[in-house]
């Protein structure tokens, strides 16, 4: 004999599942936006040098899910992509990539996301380990020193 489940189990599982399809959503969705980002170092430096910027390198991974928040939240909106693209030349990288794993063992990068602010020389101006909201982020921006 079959009995039926208490109305309250449905809708219970019913609203977790709803909830998860949101979360995993929300973790990784990230609208297409203007940010133009460099995958060259040295090209950046050479960039930098010219226009009297500084480099923001964002090391990432297609797996990081905060990262991708961080590109929503962040590298998505007008405000904070007008600041960046006026104080310095952000560069991607992505640390899944063979050829980057010197580039990372140099700025001891353990965890993603990680934003690096250098000089056109490569020296650590400021950095920020882990999801960054908005506001603090445009506050590094700043606060940083122009070359």
């Amino acid at each position: 004999m079959k009995t039926k489940s208490h109305p309250f189990w449905r809708w219970f599982w019913l609203t977790f599942l709803v909830v998860s399809l949101w979360y995993a959503w929300y973790s990784f969705y990230v609208p297409s936006n203007d940010m133009v980002w460099n995958d060259d170092m040295v090209s950046a430096q050479k960039l930098a040098d010219s226009s009297d910027k500084n480099i923001m390198l964002f090391f990432t991974g297609e797996w990081c899910s905060p990262c991708r928040i961080m590109k929503r939240e962040i590298f998505g909106d007008k405000e904070a992509m007008n600041a960046i693209n006026a104080k310095v030349i952000p560069v991607e990288i992505n640390i899944d990539d063979p050829n980057v794993k010197e580039l990372a063992k140099h700025y001891n990068i353990g965890a993603t996301p990680t934003t690096v602010f250098i000089d056109s020389e490569g020296n650590v101006i400021d950095y920020a380990v882990g999801k960054v909201g908005k506001t603090k982020f445009l506050e590094i921006l700043k606060n940083l020193n122009l070359p």
